[in-house]
């Protein structure tokens, strides 16, 4: 269902109800300025402004330009669907290569995938979330991090052998995991707090499994230790890469499987094995003093040379089911795409974005009831 097939009535009923925020989300999902959105809307930049800022009211008419204008349907911008509340702050990767506008986007994205999954959990009980509550000291060393590491891995009941699926051990612990979809692909991997539950976003560019997962075990740190902090240190970024690969191979077992000596072939075989990539496993051996500066100098300078993809390729990166899973639940339910995107005030192909970006699979609610 799009706006324009949307009752007569619709229009009128959104505008008494028309909530701010949901104006500026859409203009950033579709990342239009508000000179631009204006022009298309036959109104003023001031007059967009001033609806962002509830200072006025737009009438029924200029709703549905709006609606039009950012491929939405009117219901979109109506009251009872409000803004999460959300803790702590957005950790991008790359602060300084990404725009207020991409970032803006790739936010918005997030909040209308929170109305998603919203309305998904009107029908259906998701995963409860159980992410540990891991303390670090505010000048954190390599062993802090490193025990707190694997504290994560054993509250998130990991032993000791390699993490068989990072973006499905999120999922289980309650982590929406997402695709991005098609915005800047300067946007690199991020996570955020939405309402009560954490979602994790991947680039949909980044199509090597290890430094996917590494993505993954990255941001899992974020959501973990930095869930008040400020944003775009290198210290935190260096603390979650720390973090990341310690979760996804401890020292205490790695350090027995790195071979002594500078051989590709064990290390494409520890590879393969614990899912980190050449490059973060040499880097592990010369922080643990296996290999010295000169072995570790030729051995980036060899791996350079060869570029990506690494030798000893490990396929397809890992992609999130949790969306896709429950979509093929509510279908046994006889829920369909039109229902469930009402209630999460968005179009049916809206909603078929946001299930696409946490699925493997194809959508399976029906378009129709």
């Amino acid at each position: 269902m799009t706006a324009t097939r949307e009752r007569g009535d619709a229009p009128a009923l959104a505008a008494a109800a028309f909530q701010p925020h949901a104006l500026t989300l859409a203009r950033r999902w579709r990342r239009i300025r508000k000179k631009e959105l204006a022009r298309q809307v036959g109104v003023t930049a001031a007059a967009v402004s001033q609806y962002e800022l509830a200072q006025s009211r737009p009438s029924p008419a200029t709703l549905a330009r709006l609606a039009l204008a950012l491929a939405v349907p009117v219901r979109f911008f109506a009251a009872g669907i409000p803004a999460p509340v959300t803790a702590g702050h957005p950790h991008f990767r790359s602060l300084r290569t990404t725009t207020q506008a991409e970032r803006d986007q790739a936010l918005a994205f997030g909040e209308i995938a929170w109305r998603v999954v919203d309305a998904v959990e009107q029908h259906l009980q998701l995963p409860v979330l159980r992410l540990p509550s891991i303390d670090l000291p505010e000048e954190a060393s390599s062993r802090d991090l490193e025990v707190a590491a694997v504290a994560a891995r054993h509250a998130l009941g990991l032993g000791d052998e390699p993490v068989p699926h990072i973006v499905r051990l999120l999922e289980a612990a309650g982590v929406v995991v997402l695709t991005l979809p098609d915005v800047s692909e300067r946007v690199d991997a991020f996570s955020h707090w939405y309402g009560s539950r954490p979602f994790v976003f991947l680039s949909p560019s980044k199509n090597d499994k290890a430094r996917s997962r590494m993505d993954v075990a990255h941001e899992l740190a974020h959501l973990l230790l930095h869930h008040d902090a400020e944003p775009g240190s290198q210290i935190l970024e260096r603390e979650a890469t720390a973090f990341g690969s310690q979760f996804l191979a401890p020292s205490r077992q790695l350090r027995d499987e790195l071979p002594a000596r500078l051989d590709f072939e064990q290390l494409q075989r520890t590879k393969r094995r614990w899912g980190l990539s050449l490059k973060a496993l040499v880097y592990r051996g010369h922080a643990m003093g296996i290999y010295s500066d000169y072995t570790y100098r030729r051995a980036m300078n060899m791996l350079a040379e060869w570029g990506y993809p690494e030798p000893a390729d490990l396929g397809h990166r890992e992609q999130p089911s949790l969306l896709g899973k429950a979509a093929a639940l509510l279908a046994e339910q006889e829920q369909t795409v039109t229902s469930v995107a009402e209630q999460a005030g968005m179009s049916s192909d809206m909603l078929q974005v946001v299930v696409s970006a946490g699925s493997e699979i194809t959508l399976g609610l029906d378009v129709e009831a």
